[in-house]
């Protein structure tokens, strides 16, 4: 079973996506496109940076960068 995902702004899942190896690639509105080039994955975080992001959109966000949600901290 998985480790229950903690709550997170966007500003937060910026700096766990930073010390797991993705670069910010481009940005276009609210939302921004972080790719690793290490293992080819490639996510999209909606930039709200004062608001929560929900869970449904964390757990697609460490489901597309392969971080396991025990991992979601830096």
């Amino acid at each position: 079973m998985s480790a229950r995902l903690p709550r997170m702004r966007a500003n937060e899942v910026d700096k766990v996506l930073q010390c797991h190896g993705f670069i910010l690639i481009s940005q276009r509105g609210s939302h921004q496109k972080w790719r690793n080039e290490a293992t080819a994955k490639q996510v999209i975080v909606p930039y709200h940076e004062e608001r929560q992001l929900p869970l449904g959109t964390l757990h697609h966000i460490a489901e597309g960068s392969g971080i396991p949600h025990e991992e979601l901290h830096c």
